[in-house]
């Protein structure tokens, strides 16, 4: 008999820089206090494939596409402002090539999902409504979706 669902809870994610370009990395951080992971669609493109006998268009699929970014969304404390900004430190600061991967660890899953994505350029002001809890919108811009693969253990834990 299958699971009947996972749950949420417990969900970490956390991000790691290669040390050889091209490489997954050995390590990876976790971040704290995340309220939201958005999803990363893969939708393949259509391609025309319609001729002049066609009087329906045909298509078939062509290259898929990720939209280009995902949002984190962060509980705003002094901590996890730290946090981000570390992280977009260390991203700044890569070189050769090297690039930030970063980890999703779900309870219950063999493997864990991995994408390589760059983060904002500094940490983007809130939307603040009234007795409303403080979060931010993390973009990360999506270089190359790898998906599920083994899990690397945060440090730390």
């Amino acid at each position: 008999m299958a699971v009947a669902g996972i749950s949420s809870l417990g969900i970490t994610f956390g991000y790691g820089v290669e040390t050889t370009a091209g490489t997954k990395p050995a390590s990876f951080k976790k971040l704290t206090r995340i309220n939201t992971i958005g999803g990363i669609t893969i939708e393949p493109e259509q391609i025309d494939a319609s001729a002049l006998e066609d009087e329906i268009t045909r298509y078939v699929k062509g290259r898929a596409d990720t939209g280009g970014s995902f949002n984190i969304t962060v509980n705003l404390t002094d901590d996890t402002r730290k946090e981000w900004e570390n992280l977009i430190t260390e991203y700044k600061g890569l070189t050769g090539g090297k690039r930030m991967w970063f980890e999703t660890i779900v309870p219950g899953f063999e493997n864990s999902f991995f994408v390589v994505a760059q983060p904002p350029e500094q940490i983007p002001q809130p939307e603040i409504s009234q007795n409303e809890l403080l979060t931010v919108e993390m973009p990360l811009t999506i270089e190359e979706y790898k998906g599920m693969d083994v899990t690397v253990a945060f440090t730390g834990e």
